[in-house]
């Protein structure tokens, strides 16, 4: 019975850490100075709840970079890297890493500002995004071969597509899709053919 109830106060610990990092990001999101109470509020937890789970402001603030980490690192993972042509599998990669910068907007800024990486990113994501650029060359949809040209490139186009409005005239011809539109631009830019 013990045993039950010891595992009953984990998945209840890991559901309020779970609740508490998606309120995190949505509040945070809409004001960057947010305490720590107004996230527990949000997240329909007590102050004291969400100083169990973490101790400092800091602290919810580098458990969000890691889980935003960890989002990068399954969406190379989903993007089928290792055995998918690397065209497509660069396209679906910057669909999911779109889909992190409207879910996760706050913590793709904070891990951007605070990184020791010039990038933004993890040691370990730009070792995954270098292997995808790796297999674009292979492939001979890419020449370049600098890692940070190519992903100072990518990430340049990334954040210029972002800015975009949806009626914008490249963005209109790549079929609306933003990831279409920073593939196509991106490897032309890196030394390949814009075109499929």
């Amino acid at each position: 019975m013990a045993e039950t109830g010891t595992r009953r106060l984990r998945a209840d610990a890991e559901q309020n850490t779970a609740r508490i990092l998606t309120a995190a990001a949505e509040v945070l999101a809409a004001d960057p100075l947010a305490s720590l109470e107004r996230i527990g509020e949000a997240a329909g937890l007590t102050r004291a709840t969400v100083h169990r789970r973490f101790a400092s402001r800091q602290a919810l603030l580098e458990a969000l970079t890691e889980q935003l980490d960890q989002r990068y690192l399954s969406a190379l993972e989903q993007s089928r890297m290792d055995t998918a042509p690397p065209r497509p599998v660069f396209l679906r990669l910057t669909e999911i890493l779109f889909e992190l910068k409207v879910s996760h907007r706050f913590a793709m800024e904070l891990m951007s500002a605070k990184s020791d990486c010039r990038s933004g990113l993890s040691p370990r994501v730009e070792e995954g995004l270098e292997q995808v650029f790796a297999r674009l060359r292979s492939a001979g949809d890419i020449t370049a071969t600098g890692a940070d040209w190519c992903r100072g490139v990518y990430l340049a186009v990334v954040h210029e597509v972002t800015q975009l409005p949806p009626d914008a005239p490249d963005l209109v011809a790549a079929g609306g899709s933003r990831a279409e539109l920073v593939v196509r631009t991106v490897v032309g830019a890196l030394g390949g053919t814009s075109q499929p």
